[in-house]
């Protein structure tokens, strides 16, 4: 993933961020919000930190339309009074970005936190600083690696036990068509692979056929 020197910054002694320049990466990020105002605040509280803020989007279309053209690594949304506005931008860009959504509110809210976090909210923070907002970043980043690494991991154990699930069809057909046991199944469908060159999922899936 883009960004993914993030989880290595570097801090100062005193706890800050340190510049861009000294931490090596920059990221793509668009800044949503209802308010114009707002918005350019947040785009310099990100241009301090030396991220490139690809967009800035008042709407959904506008956000939506921002993602399919600047391709951005990351989604800050800075969250006002229409809480309901916020979750749809929220919910929109979670689903077309491929990267994490960061909400920026003024205030601690726990039922926004709890419906954001059910629309892919990655991380919120309530501290309107560079630090702050840096620090959402990271454990943002943090979150959709993981996420994603675990999207993986689930991915090849279903095609683990598909595969498994595809042999132990085609020994059953074996052993019915032969009369053999279960072990012998096997051996001949490994014996068989091995001599046309080909793995024996291949050949159970030969066997199976069709569907």
């Amino acid at each position: 993933m883009r960004g993914a020197g993030l989880l290595g910054r570097e801090l100062h002694l005193n706890g800050s961020f340190a510049p861009t320049e000294q931490r090596g990466f920059t990221l793509r990020v668009i800044a949503a919000d209802e308010d114009e105002a707002a918005l350019q605040r947040t785009s310099q509280l990100l241009e301090e930190l030396g991220h490139e803020v690809s967009a800035l989007a008042c709407t959904v279309a506008d956000a939506c339309a921002a993602i399919a053209r600047d391709e951005p690594d990351v989604a800050v949304v800075v969250v006002h009074e229409d809480t309901d506005h916020a979750l749809d931008l929220i919910d929109e860009l979670s689903e077309a970005l491929d990267g994490p959504v960061i909400a920026l509110q003024g205030r601690a809210d726990a039922a926004f936190a709890e419906a954001a976090a059910e629309r892919g909210l990655d991380a919120l923070t309530s501290e309107p600083t560079a630090d702050g907002l840096q620090a959402a970043i990271e454990v943002a980043m943090r979150r959709h690696a993981e996420r994603e690494q675990l999207s993986r991991t689930v991915g090849q154990l279903e095609h683990a036990l598909e595969r498994r699930a595809l042999i132990e069809r085609a020994k059953g057909i074996v052993m019915e068509r032969h009369g053999i046991d279960e072990r012998a199944a096997f051996d001949r469908l490994r014996g068989q692979a091995r001599s046309r060159n080909m793995t024996v999922v291949a050949l159970a899936a030969e066997v199976c056929g069709p569907g």
